[in-house]
């Protein structure tokens, strides 16, 4: 009995407990093989029926190159055989699905897809979460679902009728939203400078290595300024797709250097590129980093 599983490993996890359930397979009686554990040598005899019931095992093949030998153990398994391969290549997944079956689970890597994730299996789990704090689970977590399933746990223990906001939930979870440079940009190129020293503090307060956040302050906005000459050249009117065509880049990030590239001119663009220039600098010669790219933040919105 070959079942193999794909997808986040949390959610392939899943999968395989309810499907075990389903199947009447008590999970705490099969022999879990994970790294170097997973041979041939280690597989074969537990693939075999037992005289005395029971039998059969748990692969994870998370860091495992799995062989012919071993592919073709478990095709022919006799005993349960639960394959945890999140990844499940087109060669493997052939095996599974003709040899047993392959159970799909999603992958969410995006915030958006995390949080689409989320908001449903919160309400499986009897929590109303609130949208703002859904979004704040998956800004503080990103893909880490484990991590977010963790936290939803410890929200079954407050009081009755507790209302599950951002506000509750990061009280409950200790931990600050992380900042986001591509909204501090935005703030700052829209003459916001509160909220884009908002975003700073946050990058900064979670340990954003100054040098590595202003190194990605140089990459969006050279992202934005290629977007602004664009735009001038296609006489305003190009689309996030067009975009990301035309500039090589992936369609996420040029979206994101669209929406600020829109209101600035080609003059404020360059304008900008000096005073980042000039913050680059001043952290090579030894300038506080935080008052460096404070000072930047409030250059861009003026």
């Amino acid at each position: 009995m070959l079942a193999a599983f794909s997808g986040h490993p949390f959610l392939a996890e899943l999968a395989l407990r309810d499907w075990a359930e389903a199947q009447g397979i008590n999970r705490a009686e099969l022999t879990r093989l994970s790294g170097d554990e997973v041979t041939p040598e280690t597989l074969e005899p537990l693939l075999a029926p037992s005289l005395f019931g029971g039998g059969g095992v748990i692969v994870d093949l998370s860091g495992v190159k799995p062989t012919k030998d071993l592919m073709n153990l478990l095709a022919g398994a006799q005993a349960p055989a639960l394959v945890l391969d999140v990844t499940s290549p087109a060669t493997r997944a052939k095996v599974y699905e003709e040899h047993g079956q392959l159970i799909r689970s999603p992958n969410p890597q995006r915030p958006g897809d995390v949080l689409g994730w989320l908001v449903p299996y919160a309400k499986g789990q009897g929590l109303k979460l609130e949208r703002d704090a859904a979004q704040y689970l998956a800004d503080v977590f990103g893909n880490d679902l484990t991590g977010i399933a963790s936290e939803l746990n410890k929200l079954h223990f407050l009081p009755p009728g507790t209302r599950l906001n951002a506000e509750t939930v990061q009280e409950v979870v200790g931990r600050e939203q992380a900042g986001d440079s591509f909204v501090m940009l935005d703030a700052a190129t829209a003459g916001r400078p509160v909220p884009a020293l908002e975003q700073l503090g946050r990058l900064l307060r979670v340990g954003e290595d100054p040098f590595r956040l202003l190194g990605a302050v140089v990459w969006q906005y050279s992202l934005i300024a290629r977007c602004v000459g664009l735009i001038a050249q296609e006489g305003g009117r190009v689309s996030d797709a067009a975009a990301a065509q035309r500039l090589g880049a992936k369609p996420y990030p040029v979206k994101k250097a669209l929406a600020v590239a829109r209101r600035l001119n080609e003059a404020q663009a360059r304008r900008h590129l000096g005073r980042i220039a000039q913050a680059d600098l001043d952290l090579k010669r030894g300038h506080d980093p935080a008052r460096v790219l404070q000072r930047l933040m409030i250059e861009l919105s003026g």
